[in-house]
């Protein structure tokens, strides 16, 4: 037998999750079990030497993983989060730190036209260039049916999940040079959308039409961009959705039989960004246990 080889199915905990909630945006630090972001795991090879990235979402879950990730490549990181995240980005910030990077931390609302400006302006300023955009970000909520979505609640979803990334992508793009590269996080939901989660799927839908137009757009101006689309995975975007009840089946529907962990999706993000991916543009790379596209 190949000890080398890791079984995808026991990789991590098959255990089903206790019911839980928070109030959203969710902490990590109140969540069981907690979520690998590869702390311990992943190791850089310097992929990303020189490159400076910004991270929307990035204090806690996919994106907590992503800024590990992209600071042990030899990436500057910067991230962006509500200020109610403080302590998740505070911890992200000291694992940035622990690969050899200053980490820039960025809090405030997406919701806001001139904070996502603002946030490009404060990434060009520190850096002195931004290269890397991960628009990973993004609202979610339980739906009992479509009569029963509050109108500002709504509203908020589509602000972070759509205005934001487009607001960030049109402050971003005019301070990009060739070999930059933009990845979106979508999710499954834009392809097999759930209806406790009607408004979610429709932006992450909408994504995957930004991600491929906008690659068309900027393919001539060496700027690549492309998406990764998560399935079920393990952040404080779950227990703060709303549906305690449905958390012990959480991930068990997908051919490898469980949720998926943040860390399992760096590597997605490393490769879209890296000189790895340079011929590799308007794609959607599925990161979903084998739920398809």
């Amino acid at each position: 037998m190949n000890e080398q080889l890791i079984d995808p199915t026991t990789k991590h905990t098959t255990d089903r999750f206790p019911k839980q909630e928070q109030a959203p945006p969710g902490l990590t630090e109140r969540m069981a079990p907690q979520p690998d972001h590869g702390e311990q795991s992943y190791r850089g090879s310097r992929r990303l030497e020189g490159r400076h990235a910004l991270i929307t979402g990035g204090d806690s879950g996919i994106g907590r993983a992503v800024a590990i990730a992209f600071a042990r490549e030899g990436a500057r990181v910067a991230i962006s989060y509500l200020p109610s995240e403080e302590a998740d980005a505070k911890e992200t910030a000291e694992w940035i730190t622990d690969a050899g990077s200053d980490p820039l931390l960025l809090p405030g609302d997406l919701r806001s036209e001139r904070h996502c400006k603002e946030l490009i302006e404060h990434t060009d300023q520190a850096f002195g260039g931004i290269d890397l955009l991960v628009l990973n970000a993004a609202h979610q909520r339980n739906r009992g049916g479509i009569d029963e979505i509050p109108t500002a609640d709504f509203e908020s979803v589509m602000r972070v999940n759509i205005f934001a990334p487009v607001f960030l992508a049109r402050a971003a793009v005019p301070l990009m040079e060739p070999g930059s590269s933009i990845i979106t996080t979508t999710s499954i939901q834009g392809f097999d959308p759930s209806t406790e989660l009607v408004d979610y799927a429709m932006t992450k839908a909408a994504l995957w039409a930004f991600t491929k137009a906008l690659a068309e757009e900027l393919g001539p101006r060496g700027i690549r961009v492309n998406a990764v689309a998560p399935g079920p995975i393990w952040t404080p975007l779950i227990p703060a959705t709303g549906w305690p009840e449905k958390l012990p089946e959480f991930g068990r529907n997908t051919p490898l039989g469980r949720a998926g962990q943040p860390a399992e999706l760096a590597g997605a993000y490393v490769y879209l960004a890296s000189e790895e991916a340079s011929y590799v543009s308007g794609a959607v790379l599925p990161v979903t246990g084998g739920r398809g596209l």
